[in-house]
């Protein structure tokens, strides 16, 4: 069995160059690691594009973006569907189970090396676990949480960790934003 170095927390993200939805007419705007330094990057994998539980999760971190760029962090959500299907999908109103008005970039992973390298690839389906990652402003991985793919992630304990992280201390158990660290 041949082993693979996946991102670590508390070590450097892997780098990645996929195709995005950042120019939604032509498809063809790359997106990279290098893109976010400066600013903290939610960066998420999600299994299909026009599934069931993926655009609950994706509307959710839309209808909380503001709270996001507030704390200074971009995100960005990727499967291994083409930039194609995400703009379809994106074009697609909410009622017939699309995602219109999201309001960040998805990217493309359809070589499949950038999930692989984080670590939620589903080899025999060619499709991404729900994995999220909060990278920071460095380059340096500093959370990981992977799913199921029937579980959706909770965007509220999301912004609890990003801003715990932000925070600069010991936070314990159900640290919540405003309270002291230890």
């Amino acid at each position: 069995m041949e082993l693979f170095e996946y991102a670590k927390v508390g070590e450097p993200a892997p780098y990645f160059e996929m195709l995005s939805t950042k120019n939604m007419e032509t498809l063809d705007e790359v997106v990279t690691l290098e893109d976010y330094k400066g600013q903290w990057l939610v960066l998420f994998f999600y299994p299909y594009d026009f599934s069931f539980v993926c655009p609950t999760e994706i509307l959710a971190l839309s209808e909380r973006y503001e709270d996001f760029l507030a704390l200074n962090t971009e995100i960005l959500g990727v499967s291994t569907d083409s930039t194609y299907s995400h703009r379809a999908w994106l074009k697609t109103p909410v009622e017939e189970n699309g995602i219109e008005g999201t309001k960040y970039v998805l990217a493309s992973d359809n070589n499949h090396a950038v999930s692989e390298a984080y670590g939620v690839l589903v080899e025999e389906e060619g499709a991404a676990l729900r994995g999220l990652f909060i990278i920071d402003p460095e380059g340096v991985l500093q959370y990981s949480v992977v799913h199921n793919m029937d579980v959706g992630r909770s965007v509220d304990e999301t912004l609890r960790v990003l801003e715990a992280l932000q925070a600069g201390g010991l936070c314990g158990a159900n640290w919540s934003p405003g309270e002291d660290t230890l």
